[in-house]
């Protein structure tokens, strides 16, 4: 199994950014794909999950500014980020988990500073 993300990078506050997470390896419509994130010193939170049938759930913190998305036929997870401000600077990471199954990757840097 692999997860990669890609699409951080270093982004103005308000400005948008769209994070891609690549699946292989897997049953990728079984699983529940989420997204979280991490700044130095703190652990990995969880921002969104968007579940194998589809239903979706946000953290507090992104509700209204961050959209997940996935494409089946595409083993893609999306994570659609707008209105960034410069406390979303973290390393952002895509999971995948199914039972007693979990995976990560290796996550993608996004910095919002002007």
């Amino acid at each position: 199994v692999q997860l990669v993300e890609s699409g951080g990078g270093l982004v103005q506050p308000g400005g948008s950014l769209r994070l891609s997470c690549a699946a292989s390896g897997m049953s990728f419509s079984t699983y529940n794909m989420n997204w979280y994130r991490q700044t130095p010193g703190n652990q990995r939170g969880l921002l969104a999950t968007i579940t194998s049938g589809g239903t979706t759930n946000y953290a507090n913190s992104v509700k209204g500014r961050f959209t997940i998305s996935r494409d089946n036929a595409k083993n893609m997870v999306y994570l659609q980020m707008n209105d960034l401000k410069p406390e979303d600077t973290a390393v952002y990471y895509c999971s995948a988990r199914r039972l007693m199954d979990s995976y990560w990757g290796q996550g993608t840097q996004v910095t919002v500073s002007s």
